[in-house]
């Protein structure tokens, strides 16, 4: 199945670095960034096949993050995991508009995160562009 990446944009140290854990453990190759433009920058180099993405970011949050993805013929179709410790709707239907491919709360489950993480890596190397289930 070949080297699967994943890229971790989370600017709280303590949440990257056990995302990135369980993620490693799961065997992803992981790339971390803690800020926006930051994202933007290990994206464009490390091509991952899936990201996680903190809608609270400095700078240039997870959102401003997604649009710019998204208007990028090289990373539009990446599919984005967007995090967030904020319990705001809108935050969730802003994110699913802008085109990611999912939305999860913090404190989350890890099983379900490795879940939801390989099935957007699943569909990224099937070259589908995840809008199905």
């Amino acid at each position: 199945m070949g080297e699967s990446r994943v890229l971790v944009v989370e600017d709280d140290e303590t949440i990257s670095d056990l995302v990135a854990t369980q993620l490693e453990r799961a065997g992803y190759t992981v790339f971390v960034a803690y800020d926006g433009e930051s994202g933007l920058e290990q994206a464009a180099r490390a091509r991952p096949h899936a990201i996680v993405l903190d809608i609270g970011l400095p700078g240039l949050d997870g959102l401003g993050v997604l649009e710019r993805l998204k208007a990028d013929p090289h990373l539009k179709s990446v599919p984005v995991l967007m995090l967030t410790a904020r319990h705001v709707r809108q935050d969730a239907e802003q994110a699913l508009k802008l085109g990611a491919h999912g939305y999860l709360s913090k404190p989350f489950d890890a099983t379900s995160f490795l879940h939801r993480v390989a099935r957007l890596v699943e569909v990224a190397k099937a070259g589908k562009n995840g809008d199905e289930p």
